[in-house]
């Protein structure tokens, strides 16, 4: 493990380097060399009510550890109730996959193509995490392969947070929460989604991301009620498969932004920081295999080693076996090879 404390060079750019999803922007599926210069005024694009959306931001990251704090203390003297854990596992498990399958390998990175009534499930399940609107979190995403770890990546811990153990602080908190509030580097999404913008399914799921947060709210209160028999049971659901979910969901997505690109092992040769962070990969269903991604973004499988467990391939590969999904992108072990770090 390798600990940054500060900014420091991005690592050399191998010859074969990729610049995932910017040529064009919003292509999804190109591959070309990252960009050396930063970004342009049409690929940035801050919200129309800026303070709204930070307070909305407050209150969505605010509110989950709060009610975390409510639930140690409820259990403190209580036996948990093992109805809570199973509803808070049965809405974590495929919101996270929402998040990880739909959002990110699907829709931001094309890795495979399938229905669009699974398009929109997908999407409806990322949805649900109360990570932002569908097309703002691909474009978010888009831009940071675009400009990863240099100046235009929204959320790299890396560029313009100062030297030492106070840099690299800064750095990591900006990469973790810091970015949600600030606007600066948020991309436009007609520069790097154009493609989900003309998806009227996509579109129709970014419209009502509030109908489907709160609907992401509502099935474990009713879970809650079914199994309990109570109102109060229905409480505990929701604050358990609703509230603690989308904490504990949200700092595993962020800690990809942060921890990835400062911790963990680089297996082969990108442009940037990111890592491969063994312990966190089982909780971000095969996510923080980040170093393997970033060298190959367009792939449907994050784990490319016989210990990398990747429960998103997992899902993907069981899809495309019944015939739902279909190219499904794979990296051969010549072009592995060709990437891997020696020594």
């Amino acid at each position: 493990m390798r600990v940054s404390t500060g900014p420091v060079a991005a690592p050399p750019r191998p010859a074969d380097a990729t610049r995932p999803d910017t040529a064009p922007p919003g292509s999804g599926r190109a591959e070309a060399e990252p960009r050396e210069e930063g970004p342009t005024p049409e690929e940035i694009r801050a919200p129309v009510l800026v303070n709204v959306d930070r307070a909305i931001t407050g209150v969505i990251t605010v509110v989950p550890p709060l009610a975390l704090a409510i639930v140690c203390w409820r259990s403190w003297n209580h036996v948990l109730h093992w109805r809570d854990i199973a509803i808070f596992t049965v809405m974590y498990i495929p919101i996270g996959l929402g998040v990880t399958v739909g959002f990110h390998r699907l829709l931001t990175h094309r890795s495979f193509k399938t229905s669009a009534p699974l398009r929109g499930l997908f999407a409806v399940l990322g949805t649900m995490s109360v990570e932002g609107p569908v097309i703002s979190w691909v474009a978010d995403h888009r831009k940071h392969h675009a400009y990863s770890d240099r100046l235009g990546d929204p959320h790299s811990p890396h560029v313009d947070h100062g030297v030492g153990l106070l840099g690299a602080l800064r750095g990591l908190g900006h990469a973790h929460l810091g970015w949600l509030f600030n606007h600066s580097q948020r991309a436009a999404r007609e520069r790097f989604a154009p493609d989900l913008l003309a998806d009227p399914v996509i579109s129709f799921v970014d419209s009502t991301f509030v109908l489907w947060s709160l609907l992401g709210l509502a099935i474990p209160f009713g879970l809650g009620v079914l199994i309990g028999g109570t109102v109060a049971a229905g409480l505990e659901g929701m604050l358990w498969g609703g509230v603690v979910r989308i904490f504990v969901l949200h700092h595993v997505t962020y800690s990809i932004n942060s921890l990835c690109h400062f911790f963990g092992a680089r297996r082969f040769s990108t442009s940037d920081h990111s890592r491969n962070l063994l312990w966190l990969a089982p909780l971000s269903f095969g996510e923080a295999w980040h170093n393997n991604h970033h060298a190959f973004p367009t792939s449907a499988y994050h784990g490319m080693g016989r210990w990398e467990i990747d429960f998103s391939g997992m899902l993907i590969a069981c899809l495309e076996r019944v015939g739902l999904v279909w190219d499904v992108q794979r990296i051969s072990e010549e072009r592995q090879a060709d990437r891997a770090l020696t020594g």
